[in-house]
C-alpha cells in the first residue's frame, strides 16, 4: 500500500518554499525564505465525531522586514471527505489559538476522484447574519493541467506533474516530461531520489506504456537521454535488490511454516504461542529445530528446545 501522507510530506517538507513559490507566488513577496521553523504535529479529537486528527505541516515563518511570524499550515488529503471544511476550520481555531499568529491555511488535494471543484469554505450564517465565513487555499491536482506545468524549473513540479489530470495514454509521456525535467534541475542526489521515487510510485507503467515512455526518451537532447536513463536504471537496480529481499523472507517464512507443520505431524497441534516462538527463531536456529524434531516426543520435549 502506498503511504501518501509520508509522501506528500517528505516532498512539502524538503521542497517548502518551492510548493509555496509555484502555487501560491504572492505569498513569496512577504515571506522571509531565510526563516523556516517547522513544528510539531498537533493531535486533535473531533467532539462530535469521536475521531482523533493530526495536522500535517505546520510552519512557523517570518514576515520579510518585519520582527513578526505567521503560520502557513498545510494539509494533503488523499481522499475526499465529508465536513473536511469544518475540520480544516476546527485546526485554524485550535492553532490560532494556541500560537496567536495569523494563519495562512492550504489543502493539497490529490485524490483521482472525484473531479469536481472542492469546497475552499466553511461558512456559519443566518437569514439576517453572517457569523463565520472561513476561507482556505485549495491545490487540487486532479483539476490542474500537466501540461501548464512541463516548463516550470521547479522540484515540486516535476513531482506534482504525476498526480495531475493525466488521460490514460498520456501518462508514459508525462513520466518522461516529469524526468526530463527533473533532470535539468541538477538537484543533490538524496532530493532527485525523493522526486525520482515519488513519479515512480505514481506513474507505475505497464509493459506497452514502457515501450512508450522510451519512445518519449528518444527526442530528449542527449545528456537529458542519459541522465534520464541513470534515474531509470537506479529504479530496475533497487527493484532488483528489493526482489531479492522479497525472495529470501519468503524463503525463510515458508521453511518456518514448513516445519511447524512437520511438528504437528507428530506432535499434534501446538499452542499459538509456541508456534510465534518458532517463527521468531533465526533460519540457522529453524533448521537445526528441523533436524531436533524426530528426537521429541511429546510437545514438553518440543518446549523444553525452545527454552534452551
Amino acid at each position: 500500500m502506498v503511504d501518501h501522507d509520508r509522501l506528500f510530506k517528505e516532498l512539502l517538507s524538503t521542497f517548502f518554499i518551492e510548493f509555496i513559490d509555484l502555487f501560491f507566488p504572492q505569498v513569496i513577496t512577504y515571506l522571509d525564505e531565510n526563516y523556516i521553523k517547522f513544528l510539531d504535529k498537533e493531535i486533535f479529537t473531533d467532539v462530535t465525531e469521536g475521531d482523533k486528527y493530526e495536522t500535517d505541516l505546520i510552519a512557523q515563518v517570518k514576515f520579510k522586514n518585519q520582527p513578526s511570524f505567521f503560520l502557513i499550515h498545510i494539509e494533503a488529503q488523499s481522499s475526499s471527505q465529508t465536513n473536511f471544511n469544518r475540520r480544516m476550520f476546527s485546526y485554524f481555531a485550535r492553532l490560532h489559538e494556541k500560537f496567536a499568529l495569523p494563519i495562512y491555511p492550504i489543502v493539497i488535494f490529490s485524490y483521482d476522484y472525484p473531479q469536481k471543484a472542492a469546497e475552499n469554505k466553511y461558512k456559519v450564517e443566518f437569514s439576517d447574519f453572517k457569523v463565520l465565513d472561513f476561507n482556505y487555499r485549495v491545490v487540487q491536482l486532479n483539476q490542474l493541467n500537466w501540461r501548464d506545468f512541463i516548463n516550470q524549473p521547479n522540484p515540486v513540479a516535476s513531482a506534482l506533474m504525476a498526480k495531475m489530470k493525466i488521460a490514460d495514454q498520456d501518462r508514459a509521456k508525462v513520466k518522461a516530461q516529469c524526468l526530463r525535467l527533473l533532470v535539468t534541475l541538477k538537484l543533490n542526489p538524496a532530493r532527485m531520489q525523493l522526486i525520482s521515487g515519488f513519479i515512480d510510485t505514481y506513474l507505475t507503467l505497464n509493459p506497452l506504456e514502457e515501450n512508450i515512455f522510451r519512445s518519449e526518451l528518444d527526442s530528449f537532447l542527449p545528456q537529458e537521454q542519459e541522465d534520464v536513463m541513470e534515474i531509470v536504471t537506479s529504479w530496475m537496480k533497487q527493484g532488483i535488490e528489493q526482489g531479492i529481499e522479497q525472495g529470501i523472507e519468503q524463503g525463510i517464512m515458508r521453511e518456518k511454516n514448513l516445519v511447524i507443520r512437520l511438528i504437528e505431524r507428530k506432535l499434534g497441534i501446538i499452542e499459538p504461542e509456541v508456534k510465534t516462538q518458532i517463527q521468531e527463531l533465526e533460519i540457522e536456529k529453524i533448521e537445526a529445530l528441523g533436524e531436533a524434531i524426530f528426537e521429541f516426543s511429546d510437545v514438553e520435549d518440543l518446549r523444553s528446545w525452545l527454552n534452551k
